[in-house]
């Protein structure tokens, strides 16, 4: 195997010299927003045939600074499937000088489950390195065979945000018969060379300079080139198939990979009858059963695809009680099926940035798995990784995406549900008074659903008071001198709603002036989010999820004070959503504040975001405006 890394290496002696390692010959316009420069990467695919292929790498990378580490990308996954046939490294100093050499044997190597691994056979072999200075070089090669030629890499000629690219070149050798396609994406804008014969196609680029990332982006791979490959006839975990279609592709996957596996124990089938046996509504019993998956497992993480595709044997979830996406969404099936209840195993790509699977791009796509439970003309997606989760909500993780369902007729293209604007509410209710000393007493409650209830459901599972309110303190941070007198946070798992009561003060909420009082009217759900200018913004942008808080809050204003002066009524609505904000005057001495902001999702172009920018700049502004009362 040192002969073959040999030639590799060999064949590209002539590029590098000594001088080219060095930082110090990097150019200017390279190192610029750069943690790191890509010198030079090169990467060979050869498909050997429909059971094997072979990938080749050299990257030489310059680190700059810590932050650049993660971009060395120095690891290599294997399995029965996959095998590392050769990987080492070099360690180049400022002027270009190797000062260090490691051998595979120097490569840390575990197992993908590390502390279960009775789980998998996968394992990763990986570098664990620390320099001694920056800025340094390291030149990476590595040698992997693969029998799943179902997933063929990616090509990435860019990797991260602060990344700069000098060259990257990517080749690859296929067999027509086998049906080899191809998509490329995002190369608008790129000079990117091509080359294409009757059996390989290749791919070269040069001097990538760095990108920040920009506010409201769309997810990073969703905006940088790459390239998608496939083979028509496939082998995978051993079994051959074909791709032509994805109902051909489906029928492989039900028949060799998920639904070979349907025994658990006696046991258990006995249990999970027993609990449902006197429900007769499907759903109910599938939250039932859901529950039941959630108290006796625990989710051990490894993504699809580097833990194998085939799930682990139901069995040995139902006797160990652990397992990855794979297994537990596998086991839940099975569970479901035998109390007759009908779910399908489902392939996604789960990440809090929305990623599609490429439905009209049949290959092995997607780094998690859910399950799909059909009614009445709805689908109920259930993510059984988690030991939290209400029954059948993912949250933003899985939501609004094309997925694939597997069926014994074949696979299928789907969208899991999205989260509509009033899907994604915050209703809150609430009370103040000011006193003639300009303090603040009072209180309010909160109702949030959809991914408003997401992002705050944590919270009511948080058992160390001291870390709950000093969440609440930063979150309410524009309360000078904030006292939380009572706080009570409850999470409904039914209504899949977080309840949020609080009853707080303030010693100096208000500001004085001789004989007047000013406070922000507003107190207790500001909008202070004001996205960042740009002097020439590259990437149009999106709004991946969309909301409303409504807020109708009552103000008891001090007796011995009049109104001077009052914000003013503001209705603004556009393409972007819609903001209102009204003062009524009540009998007492008393105001009601009704304000409601609602964001809408879309995606938008990048000459619109400076309007978008406004939009927000001016619903803070008068977030922030403020009452002044006079002494009478």
């Amino acid at each position: 195997m040192k002969i073959k890394i040999f030639l590799f290496l060999l064949t590209f002696s002539q590029i590098f010299s000594q001088n080219d390692f060095s930082p110090l010959t990097v150019s200017k316009e390279l190192k610029e927003k750069a943690n790191s420069v890509v010198r030079y990467q090169n990467i060979e695919v050869t498909i050997k045939s429909q059971k094997s292929y072979r990938i080749r790498k050299r990257k030489i990378i310059t680190v700059l600074n810590e932050y650049g580490l993660k971009n060395i990308d120095a690891r290599e996954y294997y399995s029965s499937s996959e095998s590392v046939n050769g990987i080492e490294a070099i360690i180049y100093d400022l002027i270009g000088k190797e000062v260090k050499k490691i051998k595979r044997k120097d490569f840390k190597d575990q197992s993908v489950a590390d502390g279960f691994s009775v789980l998998t056979d996968n394992r990763i072999i990986y570098l664990d390195y620390t320099p001694t200075q920056y800025p340094f070089t390291i030149e990476y090669i590595s040698d992997v065979t693969s029998s799943n030629t179902a997933f063929i890499p990616s090509w990435y000629p860019i990797d991260d945000y602060y990344e700069s690219v000098q060259k990257s070149v990517f080749k690859l050798d296929f067999i027509p018969e086998l049906g080899f396609k191809y998509k490329e994406l995002n190369f608008e804008g790129y000079d990117i060379k091509k080359t294409e014969e009757s059996n390989s196609i290749s791919y070269s680029v040069e001097n990538l300079v760095a990108e920040k990332p920009e506010d409201y982006s769309p997810s990073f791979k969703e905006i940088v080139p790459n390239v998608i490959f496939g083979l028509e006839n496939f082998s995978l975990e051993g079994v051959e198939g074909s791709a032509k279609s994805w109902g051909e592709f489906g029928k492989i996957w039900y028949k060799e990979l998920v639904y070979d596996d349907s025994k658990i124990s006696a046991e258990t089938v006995e249990e999970i009858n027993k609990i449902t046996n006197n429900i007769k509504d499907p759903i109910e019993k599938a939250k039932v059963i859901y529950k039941y998956v959630q108290n006796k497992t625990r989710y051990v993480s490894i993504q699809l695809g580097i833990g194998g595709w085939k799930p682990m044997s139901a069995k040995d979830v139902d006797r160990l009680g652990y397992g990855d996406c794979k297994a537990l969404s596998n086991y839940t099936r099975i569970l479901l099926e035998n109390v007759g209840v009908k779910s399908f195993y489902t392939v996604i790509y789960g990440d809090t940035n929305k990623r599609d699977l490429d439905k009209d791009f049949v290959s092995l796509q997607g780094n998690h798995a859910i399950l799909t439970l059909p009614y009445n003309d709805k689908n109920y997606f259930l993510e059984c990784t988690s030991q939290t989760n209400p029954f059948a909500f993912g949250g933003d993780f899985t939501d609004d995406r094309y997925a694939l369902i597997i069926k014994e007729e074949g696979a299928f293209v789907l969208k899991t549900n999205q989260f509509k604007t009033l899907d994604s509410y915050q209703n809150t209710i609430g009370n103040y008074s000011i006193t003639e000393n300009g303090e603040l007493n009072g209180g309010f409650e909160s109702k949030s659903g959809g991914i408003q209830y997401d992002n705050k459901a944590f919270l009511g599972r948080e058992k160390d008071k001291n870390k709950l309110y000093k969440h609440y303190k930063e979150r309410y941070g524009w309360i000078n001198g904030l006292k939380i007198n009572s706080l009570e946070v409850n999470e409904n798992q039914e209504n899949i709603e977080f309840v949020e009561k609080l009853s707080i003060s303030s010693s100096n909420y208000c500001t004085s002036a001789g004989n007047s009082l000013y406070f922000p009217v507003n107190a207790f759900n500001r909008s202070e989010n004001i996205p960042k200018k740009y002097r020439n913004r590259k990437y149009d942008f999106e709004l991946s999820r969309g909301f409303q808080d409504q807020d109708v809050v009552e103000v008891s204003l001090p007796v011995n004070y009049d109104i001077e002066y009052l914000p003013e009524e503001l209705v603004i609505e556009n393409k972007f959503g819609k903001y209102s904000f009204k003062l009524v005057k009540l009998e007492n001495n008393k105001l009601k504040l009704i304000r409601i902001l609602a964001i809408d999702s879309g995606s938008f172009s990048k000459e619109e975001y400076e309007e978008y920018r406004a939009f927000r700049e001016q619903i803070a502004k008068h977030d922030n405006s403020k009452i002044v009362l006079t002494k009478k």
